[in-house]
């Protein structure tokens, strides 16, 4: 099974420099006007997933909790101390999780359209 997170948002932009400048994700591809939608696929090159990230002229008005989270796991130390230098770097805010269980295991910040991201260690070899 494969495994597609879509997203219609304002700021198509801005999540696509923060997801491949921030959490060095790839751009995959992407389509312009496809029936009034543009949109991109970020992911990781040949892994069964990736993000959609789509936008029109409508205005979007986002609602989550704050247990609605993307939670990601690099798999090197090295991976991982480079996504949070790069969050350091742009000042990217490290917030306190409602569910304790992400204060241990990992850091959360929020993307441009304000949803919650993990960065966990729990992989790391």
């Amino acid at each position: 099974m494969n495994f597609r997170f879509a997203r219609h948002t304002n700021n198509l932009e801005q999540l696509t420099l923060f997801y491949t400048n921030v959490l060095g994700l790839k751009i995959l591809g992407s389509f312009e006007n496809h029936d009034g939608y543009n949109g991109i696929f970020i992911g990781k090159v040949n892994a069964d997933w990736h993000l959609e990230f789509t936008q029109t002229a409508e205005t979007v008005i986002h609602s989550n909790d704050e247990d609605a989270i993307l939670v990601f796991y690099p798999t090197s130390k090295r991976e991982y101390e480079i996504i949070l230098g790069k969050i350091e770097n742009q000042k990217i805010e490290i917030l306190e999780a409602k569910n304790p269980y992400w204060n241990e295991n990992g850091k959360l910040f929020l993307d441009p359209d304000g949803y919650r991201i993990v960065l966990s260690h729990l992989k790391i070899k």
